[in-house]
């Protein structure tokens, strides 16, 4: 039963509003920091928690009013000149915002959120009072970070919906295998805990600007920064709409409303056995007509769920803030692009991996500030965030201007800790061996912390962007720094293919590959080093038959090559035919990740298709790799 009566509605449009309000809030007291004499920064800040306050006020969230009337009079007096911002009591500021966020994920479960823990409420008195120094001596870092193991859970595949074919039953019965049962998932989730010792209103309450951590309360500002990093991997189910795409919406669908009735009208015609010329071609016309509505509908639909990527961007400076203090390193995040637009969903699914990034550069990346001067860099180092739309893909590069990697050291490391034959690695070029990084267990870190070193992370961003249909790659200059570059489609939801045919089945690959169509024969196949290539514009290519790649046996010689650009190089595909260009809506298989499969979609003659991930099916074959010669006989 919820704690707010008949004000649901209102208590959501609250959060949803006060949300974004608080991210803008972090971002500006991180700015505050650069520029502590900033009055503009100071009243915008006093003006989001005052709202905030309001807000709560009218919804009687008491604990929450308690919590912002203490920190917004903090502002209050730093915009007066009666106190000075120094890191110190930033550092205070930021805890009192990590609390305001957590009231707010109390809230979201449509419930009263508990008081902010005393010492901190009574920490801000003794600021505002004059008791406490505010920007104290370090204390002694944080208690090290326990884990705690989660019972098992067991993941239940959804129904499927009404109306829906059944894609699992159809992909196995094109294979002629059986659907596999469901799988059992274990969640292990490693949980900080702090000892909190109880502090008296009179006590002062030691800061550790070194860490960024309140020693005795248990609110670190390295522990908000976790509390960050889990919090932007929770999805939001709302989404903001420009009216205008709204507006668009209506009336394309008002079009389609008279086609429709055009189209009903000529079918009773000619049902009545009207079959003349002019009716034939108003049927035409007509059909030609919705095509176009129905086009112009999906791009509109899809418009609105496109969502600026600054929405999620805007919380990082904090999480970077956060870290780079606790690490006693000298970061300035700078982002770039916000504007740049996404579909929502793909922004959700961003959220982990992005988090990821943006710590292992203040973590791994960049030096502390005694080695930066000691190689003759500034003390200050810079981490970038930017995004850019390119054709039909977006790019997110975070770059750093840290230490960079070295490739043979990753190698020696993969070796050490049992990922990498020695063989192995010496066959490895350096492009090859920074992506050993990505390896599940891999880390450089020789001892754990509560930041780093237990392998986990970076295999994880690999695997959530391959699941977005998008690639990484790393630049890195050892003593310059690294880039890492995410690229993605626009949307996950329509995906323009190429519709080929192997052995009379039908396959759909990405058409963001695809290059051109040309004509195969035998006598255009060379072999080299017994591999199949061709030469196409002075231009030596491998060819790779997709019924090899797939597994499967084909008996007749491929009619057709489609020149395809993959992330590592070009390459032609045989294939028996092509049906044509469509643009696809990819339901995924529950339960099973076929290797080099995507998920299915339907043909427009009700037969099934199967999409192909490219990349998939190109890092399992190797990319340095082609296929045998083809049998032309």
């Amino acid at each position: 039963m919820s704690e707010f009566g008949g004000m649901e509605e209102l208590l959501q449009d609250f959060l949803t509003e006060s949300s974004d309000m608080l991210s803008d809030v972090d971002n500006k007291l991180v700015e505050l920091e650069k520029r502590p004499d900033d009055k503009t920064l100071l009243n915008d800040i006093f003006r989001g928690f005052h709202t905030i306050k309001g807000g709560a006020g009218f919804l009687n969230v008491d604990a929450l009013v308690t919590l912002c009337h203490r920190t917004e009079n903090l502002f209050d007096k730093l915009r007066n000149g009666e106190m000075k911002l120094s890191a110190g009591l930033l550092d205070y500021i930021l805890a009192s915002t990590g609390v305001v966020r957590e009231m707010f994920g109390e809230l979201a479960q449509k419930r009263q959120p508990h008081s902010a823990p005393q010492a901190l409420l009574d920490s801000l008195d003794a600021v505002l009072e004059g008791r406490l120094d505010a920007n104290p001596a370090p204390a002694a870092p944080a208690a090290p970070a326990k884990e705690e193991v989660k019972a098992e859970q067991v993941s239940t595949p959804p129904a499927a919906v009404d109306g829906e074919p059944d894609w699992n039953k159809l992909y196995h019965g094109l294979l002629g295998t059986e659907p596999a049962a469901p799988a059992k998932t274990e969640t292990v989730q490693a949980k900080a805990a702090l000892e909190v010792a109880p502090v008296k209103a009179s006590e002062p309450v030691a800061l550790a600007p070194s860490s960024g951590a309140f020693a005795n309360t248990g609110v670190s500002s390295m522990n908000s920064g976790q509390q960050i990093a889990q919090q932007l991997t929770t999805q939001e189910t709302t989404i903001r709409i420009d009216t205008n795409r709204l507006d668009q919406v209506l009336n394309l669908s008002g079009e389609i409303g008279l086609t429709k009735n055009r189209l009903t009208t000529l079918r009773t015609d000619i049902l009545q056995g009207r079959s003349d010329a002019h009716t034939l071609r108003a049927l035409d016309e007509a059909i030609g007509q919705l095509d176009l509505l129905v086009s112009d509908l999906q791009n509109a639909v899809m418009k609105t769920r496109m969502q600026p990527i600054g929405r999620l961007f805007q919380k990082y400076p904090r999480l970077a803030r956060d870290l780079a203090r606790q690490l006693g390193k000298d970061v300035e995040l700078v982002i770039t692009g916000e504007e740049t637009e996404l579909d929502k969903t793909m922004i959700e699914d961003l959220n982990d991996p992005l988090v990821h990034l943006v710590r292992n550069a203040v973590d791994h990346g960049i030096e502390t500030k005694e080695e930066r001067l000691a190689i003759g860099k500034s003390e200050k180092s810079l981490v970038q965030l930017a995004a850019t739309q390119v054709g039909d893909h977006i790019l997110i590069e975070i770059t750093d201007d840290g230490k960079g990697m070295k490739p043979e050291m990753i190698r020696q490391k993969a070796i050490e800790k049992g990922l990498l034959k020695v063989e192995d690695a010496n066959n490895l070029d350096d492009k090859q061996s920074l992506q050993l990084i990505f390896l599940p267990g891999f880390s450089t870190k020789d001892q754990i912390s509560s930041v780093s070193g237990r392998g986990v992370g970076m295999d994880v961003v690999k695997t959530n962007i391959q699941k977005m249909n998008g690639r990484i790659d790393i630049q890195s200059i050892p003593g310059e720094g690294s880039r890492f570059t995410i690229s993605l489609p626009l949307t996950l939801a329509i995906l323009p293919v190429l519709v080929v045919k192997v052995c009379d089945q039908p396959f759909a690959v990405p058409l963001a590959m695809v290059r051109e169509i040309i004509p195969l024969s035998k006598n255009d196949i060379q072999q080299v080093s017994g591999k199949a290539t061709m030469v196409v514009r002075d231009e030596i290519l491998s060819v790779r038959s997709l019924a090899s790649l797939i597994g499967w046996h084909d008996n007749k010689p491929p009619s057709f090559g489609v020149l395809m650009q993959s992330a590592e190089s070009s390459f032609v595909l045989a294939i028996d035919t092509f049906v044509g260009r469509d643009d696809v809506v990819i339901k995924p298989l529950q339960n099973i990740k076929p290797k080099g499969i995507a998920g299915a979609t339907l043909s427009g003659d009700g037969s099934v298709v199967l999409v192909l991930d490219m990349e998939d099916l190109l890092a399992a074959l190797g990319t340095d790799q082609a296929s045998p010669l083809f049998d032309f006989a």
